[in-house]
């Protein structure tokens, strides 16, 4: 990925908040066939004197789980509020009218080395604790041992677990750093009146120093 050093996120903490909030990953693996990518929730654990791990689980049928065999290289992106940004939010547009849109995102890539965990007990932690952190938002939240204790194991006799050993984790912050203190504003305010996702890259735009 390229990162303009204005641009780069490195701050464990703040890749992390991402990931943790954004648990949907895009796990890109490289096997006999090409390039896959899958989609896979996914939640960091951090170990350490390690860069942490991301464990998950993935339909048993799913032929990934058969070409990890010991391991393989993998990347697991995580995609947080993006937005597209207009030129008509830029007080500079109507100064001098030299501005073009652009595309705000923030993304975590996490590069690291995938393998299978084929073990019951682990799966089923992997699982309950995936629920857990999931439920945590609703009023009532669900547990697996809620559901019949048979309908379960099933349930887990038909998925395999994964984990990702993390060598390296790159964050990039496309969020209005590059432009004045006045656009930033206006992109703030533009963004406000454009829904949640609108609304969540507004605050990572307005959570900026004016020299980063």
């Amino acid at each position: 990925m390229y990162v303009p050093s204005h641009f780069a996120e490195s701050r464990p903490e703040v890749l992390e908040a991402l990931m943790r909030d954004h648990p949907l990953a895009t796990l890109v693996t490289y096997g006999a066939g090409g390039l896959d990518a899958n989609h896979v929730p996914l939640y960091f654990v951090p170990r350490p004197g390690t860069a942490g791990v991301l464990r998950g689980h993935l339909a048993r049928a799913n032929p990934l789980g058969c070409e990890i065999g010991a391991g393989m290289d993998a990347l697991a992106v995580f995609r947080g509020p993006e937005a597209y940004v207009t030129p008509d939010w830029y007080p500079t547009k109507r100064e001098h009218g030299k501005a073009v849109p652009t595309w705000n995102y923030a993304v975590v890539h996490a590069h690291g080395s995938l393998r299978v965990m084929d073990d019951p007990a682990w799966l089923r932690a992997q699982v309950e604790e995936l629920t857990a952190r999931q439920e945590t938002a609703f009023p009532h939240p669900w547990a697996v041992t809620d559901a019949p204790a048979d309908y379960i194991d099933k349930m887990l006799a038909a998925v395999v677990g994964i984990e990702l050993t993390v060598t390296r984790l790159v964050g990039k912050w496309k969020t209005s750093q590059n432009q004045p203190p006045a656009n930033r504003a206006g992109v703030v305010a533009g963004l406000g009146a454009h829904g949640p996702e609108g609304a969540a890259m507004a605050a990572l735009v307005a959570g900026l120093p004016d020299e980063r």
